[in-house]
């Protein structure tokens, strides 16, 4: 690895590695597109679009081979992100991997200990972690903007009944939670720096195997938390953080730039609102120079696995309960 430059390959030419992670990748400092593995001459053509020369190998292990890549992005389907990690770690590749990175917290513990083995880093694809919006939020709320918080609410939602999507099948590990409540759940812990201390009630709507809707509700240390998630209803997404003196809203918490303009607002008791707003920022690009820096430079990375199985432990509660 250059002292200034990772050079990624990614597994799979999945759609959100197309649109998304693969620009980010290419637009990122310090880090180069280097290798995409697809049997798909139709796929890999669709990145060799803003990447022309990109290096295609024809398998997943073919990348894992190439000695010239320094770490690999993950997008495959959600049953398959512990497996191929924990394969790209052993091949002595640094990992970023797509959320949720494991299935439950038992295979999360299976890649942290991969991982502690590898001595390399290896990290869940949870964006929001590095949207400056929400570090200005977990500092606002440390220096205590809201006064003593008392509630957090979170909803994420959107509409998608196609059978074929991977998102609305058992077998490779659909459903809302997974796919969106690393989202509401993750963001809480994010913030507030705290842990939750019991679930106070779960609400869970299945079909064919997967969670369509998910109501929620946690305690935490001085707080409670309610949200939900659906993969059947409109669009939303909104966070809000309750306390004494201020209500802090974030109206685009999740796909800044995609659903809406990334926004933070401040209510105050007088009717006062203070706005804050992020419209040139991609987190993707974020994600990326952050892993770099870290695997590069050792500057610690802002979502480790622990933060990723701690996500996972309030989404395996949910599911237990519902």
């Amino acid at each position: 690895m250059s002292d200034r430059i990772v050079r990624w390959g990614i597994l799979g030419a999945a759609n959100f590695a197309r649109n998304q992670m693969g620009p980010a990748i290419h637009a990122a400092n310090g880090a180069e597109l280097s290798a995409l593995a697809t049997s798909s001459a139709d796929k890999a053509a669709g990145f060799q679009s803003f990447v022309p020369g990109l290096r295609v190998h024809d398998s997943y292990e073919a990348l894992l081979s190439d000695p010239s890549i320094d770490a690999v992005y993950i997008p495959l389907p959600n049953n398959m992100h512990v497996d191929w990690s924990i394969r790209a770690l052993e091949a002595g590749k640094a990992v970023l991997c797509e959320k949720p990175v494991g299935m439950d917290v038992s295979e999360i513990d299976q890649l942290i200990a991969a991982r502690d083995k590898a001595g390399l880093l290896a990290a869940e694809a949870y964006m929001i972690a590095h949207h400056p919006q929400w570090k200005r939020v977990r500092q606002l709320l440390k220096d205590g903007i809201v006064g003593e918080l008392a509630h957090v609410s979170a909803a994420f939602s959107f509409y998608n009944d196609d059978k074929s999507n991977i998102r609305n099948r058992a077998a490779t590990g659909g459903g809302g939670l997974r796919d969106i409540g690393v989202y509401i759940l993750g963001c809480v812990r994010f913030a507030t720096q705290q842990e939750p201390q019991a679930l106070d009630y779960a609400r869970v709507q299945m079909q064919g195997g997967i969670d369509l809707f998910a109501d929620m509700g946690f305690r935490f240390p001085g707080f409670t938390f309610q949200g939900y998630t659906s993969i059947r209803l409109a669009p939303r997404q909104v966070v809000h953080f309750h306390g004494d003196k201020a209500v802090m809203s974030l109206t685009c918490p999740f796909n800044a730039g995609v659903f809406d303009q990334a926004e933070l607002q401040i209510s105050y008791p007088d009717n006062r609102v203070h706005v804050e707003r992020f419209p040139e920022v991609n987190h993707y690009v974020e994600q990326v120079e952050a892993f770099g820096r870290s695997l590069i430079h050792g500057v610690a990375y802002d979502w480790r696995l622990e933060d990723a199985r701690g996500t996972q432990e309030m989404i395996d509660t949910v599911l237990a309960a519902g």
